[in-house]
């Protein structure tokens, strides 16, 4: 009789302790499922020639790729688009670019006005794209190599920090990997 009362105070504490660990989770340190897996196929028009296709295909022709996600309308993305211009300009890795989520002249706009690092970017209006690469807020940056295996996620803004400490020695481990 007492366990008939007990076993509801006992499923809710239980869900307590779940609920509390679960508030102590950084969602930047969340693990991706992709990581050390292929990346996804994806076929997209370029934002800014609609006759242009972009695919995942094209990352694997550099030994190391940076894919970061983004839109015209992210607050984050105006934090990090500073450190991938100085990335693009000091050509340490090539730079591709989702638009997510987006309208193209919003985002055309904001390239014009902050400058353009990337080598090409796929216009993923629906998010479809950013579905399938596990995507759910911008931006977030993936390190591709050049078989096309997804290596890193960052989740939040790439900084220079990040660069330093974290992706900066795994794209230097990646080139020295035989081909």
């Amino acid at each position: 009789m007492k366990l008939r009362f007990l076993l509801p105070l006992l499923i809710f504490g239980v869900l307590l302790v779940l609920f509390v660990v679960g508030l102590g989770i950084n969602p930047r340190e969340v693990p991706s499922p992709l990581i050390g897996r292929p990346a996804p196929h994806f076929s997209l028009t370029t934002l800014t020639a609609a006759d242009q296709q972009i695919t995942e295909a094209q990352f694997g022709q550099q030994p190391v790729a940076l894919f970061n996600v983004w839109a015209s309308w992210c607050t984050a993305c105006r934090e990090e688009h500073p450190f991938l211009m100085q990335l693009s300009q000091q050509a340490e890795i090539p730079i591709y670019g989702l638009n997510y989520k987006d309208e193209r002249p919003d985002a055309i706009a904001w390239l014009r006005r902050f400058g353009n690092p990337y080598r090409i970017i796929g216009h993923d209006h629906d998010g479809r794209v950013g579905i399938d690469w596990g995507v759910y807020g911008v931006p977030e940056t993936f390190i591709v190599d050049r078989h096309g295996t997804i290596r890193y996620k960052q989740i939040g803004p790439l900084t220079e920090q990040v660069w330093r400490e974290q992706v900066a020695p795994l794209v230097a481990a990646i080139r020295a990997e035989a081909p």
